[in-house]
C-alpha cells in the first residue's frame, strides 16, 4: 500500500514532492460553455500526476491520465448540436459543468473596434432589449498582459440576455446572432481584445522570432521611448488643465493621449497579450477566428515601416494556427481554422486632393493577407465616421463577417465579398479595370462612380472619371493623358460609392507601389 507523505513531513525529511490536488479546470471549462460540434473537442485541466480523469457528456466519454506535471486533456468526438446538458469531470473528485451546449465556437480578438460593446453600438437600447438568445453564449477574457504564456485566464460564460448583452463585444455578438439565425445551432464566442493595441503584441514569440526586421523596428522604438515618455507626461499635465477647463465650461473632456509603448507595456510589447489573453484560449477547440485591428499600426510612429504590417499580420494568423494545434495536441492540418478579419473603416476628415494615407496602406496590407489560405475580409470603407474612430454600425460589420463564414466555412450560397482589384490595362489614354466579385456593379446613390484617381509618369494623382462597361470599369482623366497608375479609395476617409449586386463595397486599392509620405494629421489611434 502506498502512503502519501504530508507536506510537513516531507519538508522535515528534506524531500521535494509534488503537491497533491483535486482535479481542477480552467476558466473556459465552466457552466454555460459551448463545445464545438463534430470535432475533437478538447477538454483539459490538472490533477495529481498519474491520476486517471474521465470526462462524460451524455453518451460521450473520454479518459486520460495526468502527466508528470499534473496536466491532462481528452477529446470528445462526434458531438451533435444541442444545449442544456451537464458534463462531469471525475478523478479523485468530481466536477459537474452545467448547461453545456454543443454547436459552433469562434474566437474574436483585436483592439477597440472589436472590444466596443453592444451598449456603445447603434440602436443599443433596442438591441439589448431584444437579446433573448439562450443558445448564444459569450466568454469575455479579462485583460491581462504577460511576459510568458499563461495556462489560464479569468472570465465566465454568459448567456445572451438583456442583462448581459450590453457588455458583449458588439461585432462578436452581431456575428454570432447572424450565424445563430442561419444555422439554427448554439453559438459560442470567446472574446479576447484590448483597445489601442498593435498587432505585434498579439503574436506569439514563435512568430515574432521569425521576423528580424521587426526586431530592428522595436529596438528603435525602445531607444526613442525616454523622449516619448517625457512628451507623454507633458501632455498628461496639459490634459488635466484642459479637462478642468472643459468641465467648468460644460464641455466634453478632451481625449487623453495614448501612452507610448515601453519595455514594460505588456499591452503593447511583442507577444505581451498573446501570452496573457490568447495562450490560455489556445487549447480550446474553435471553428474559426474573427479579427478587427490595425488602427494602432496606422500612424506616424511606424513611419517607414508601414509595409511591416503586411508581414506581421499573416505571421499572426499562421502562428496562431501553429500554437493552437500544439496546445490542443492535434496535427497542424487539423487546426487550419478560418481567419476572418475587418478591413479598416473610413476615418478622419476627407482630403480635397488625392494624397497618400497611412490608413490606406494598412488596408492594402489587410487585402494582401487574403493570400493566406482560409482567410476572409469584411470591407468597412463605407460605414465609418469621420470624427469617430469607433463607428457605431457594428451590426453591418458583424453581418459582413457572417457572410464570409456562411460562404467559406458553412458552404452556403451567399455573396460574401465586394469587388477586389485584379488587373488594369491601358487603352488609348484610359485605364480598363478587371475586378473580381464584380457582378452587377453599381453605385450606392445611382450617380457617377466616385473615388478613382490616375497618375502619369510624374506620379502626381488627379481625380478621374469612371464609367461602367459590363463588369469592367473604364477610368480616364483630362489631367492625365498617359496614365500609368490608378488608385481607388486611397485615403483615410475616401468618398466612394462602388458596390456589386449584393451591395458589398469595393475594397480600396492601388496599382502602384510608390513610396509617398502621407500628409500631416494622417495618424492611427
Amino acid at each position: 500500500m502506498k502512503t502519501r507523505l504530508s507536506p510537513a513531513l516531507a519538508a522535515f525529511l528534506g524531500l521535494s514532492i509534488p503537491a497533491f490536488a483535486d482535479v481542477k479546470l480552467p476558466a473556459l471549462i465552466s457552466d454555460n460553455m459551448v463545445l464545438l460540434q463534430d470535432s475533437k473537442a478538447n477538454v483539459w485541466g490538472t490533477a495529481d500526476a498519474g491520476e486517471k480523469v474521465t470526462v462524460k457528456l451524455g453518451d460521450h466519454s473520454a479518459a486520460a491520465t495526468a502527466d508528470p506535471d499534473g496536466k491532462w486533456s481528452v477529446k470528445l468526438e462526434g458531438l451533435k448540436p444541442g444545449a442544456g446538458r451537464d458534463m462531469t469531470v471525475a478523478g479523485k473528485n468530481s466536477i459537474t459543468i452545467k448547461n453545456v451546449a454543443v454547436g459552433e465556437v469562434w474566437i474574436a480578438s483585436g483592439q477597440s473596434n472589436m472590444e466596443m460593446s453592444v451598449k456603445a453600438a447603434k440602436d443599443s437600447d433596442k438591441e439589448i432589449a431584444a437579446a433573448q438568445f439562450p443558445d448564444i453564449r459569450v466568454f469575455t477574457v479579462t485583460k491581462k498582459g504577460s511576459k510568458t504564456p499563461l495556462d489560464d485566464c479569468t472570465g465566465k460564460w454568459e448567456i445572451a440576455t438583456p442583462e448581459n448583452a450590453g457588455h458583449f463585444s458588439a461585432v462578436g455578438y452581431f456575428f454570432s446572432r447572424e450565424l445563430h439565425a442561419k444555422l439554427k445551432q448554439p453559438i459560442g464566442l470567446i472574446h479576447t481584445s484590448w483597445g489601442g493595441t498593435p498587432v505585434e503584441t498579439w503574436i506569439p514569440e514563435s512568430g515574432m522570432k521569425s521576423n528580424d526586421r521587426f526586431g530592428e523596428h522595436w529596438a528603435k522604438k525602445m531607444a526613442a521611448y525616454p523622449a516619448a515618455k517625457a512628451e507623454y507626461d507633458k501632455q498628461l499635465a496639459a490634459l488635466k488643465e484642459a479637462t478642468e477647463k472643459a468641465k467648468a465650461e460644460g464641455k466634453p473632456a478632451p481625449r487623453p493621449p495614448r501612452a507610448p509603448e515601453g519595455p514594460d507595456s505588456l499591452n503593447g510589447a511583442p507577444s505581451g497579450l498573446y501570452n496573457g489573453m490568447i495562450a490560455p484560449v489556445a487549447p480550446y477547440t474553435i471553428r474559426g477566428a474573427l479579427w478587427y485591428q490595425g488602427e494602432s499600426n496606422a500612424g506616424p510612429t511606424n513611419r517607414g515601416n508601414m509595409d511591416l504590417y503586411g508581414q506581421l499580420f499573416p505571421t499572426l494568423i499562421l502562428s496562431w494556427r501553429y500554437e493552437f494545434a500544439k496546445a490542443q495536441g492535434v496535427a497542424r492540418e487539423e487546426s487550419e481554422f478560418p481567419f476572418l478579419f475587418v478591413q479598416l473603416a473610413n476615418f478622419h476628415p476627407r482630403n480635397e486632393q488625392p494624397v497618400d494615407s497611412y490608413w490606406a496602406q494598412i488596408r492594402e496590407a489587410q487585402t494582401g493577407t487574403l493570400e493566406v489560405p482560409r482567410t476572409g475580409m469584411a470591407v468597412a470603407i463605407d460605414i465609418g465616421e469621420a470624427a469617430d474612430i469607433h463607428p457605431k454600425n457594428k451590426q453591418e460589420v458583424g453581418r459582413r463577417l457572417s457572410l464570409c463564414a456562411l460562404a467559406q466555412v458553412y458552404f452556403q450560397e451567399v455573396e460574401y465579398s465586394g469587388p477586389l482589384y485584379r488587373e488594369m490595362q491601358i487603352e488609348d489614354g484610359k485605364v480598363r479595370l478587371n475586378l473580381s466579385n464584380a457582378q452587377d456593379l453599381k453605385t450606392t446613390d445611382g450617380g457617377p462612380i466616385k473615388g478613382f484617381a490616375l497618375a502619369g509618369e510624374d506620379r502626381k494623382f488627379h481625380w478621374a472619371q469612371a464609367k461602367l462597361d459590363m463588369d469592367h470599369i473604364v477610368v480616364s482623366s483630362p489631367d492625365v493623358p498617359n496614365p500609368v497608375a490608378i488608385r481607388y479609395g486611397w485615403s483615410d476617409n475616401p468618398d466612394v460609392n462602388l458596390v456589386n449586386g449584393a451591395g458589398l463595397p469595393a475594397s480600396p486599392f492601388r496599382s502602384d507601389k510608390w513610396k509617398q509620405e502621407p500628409p500631416a494629421g494622417s495618424a492611427g489611434n
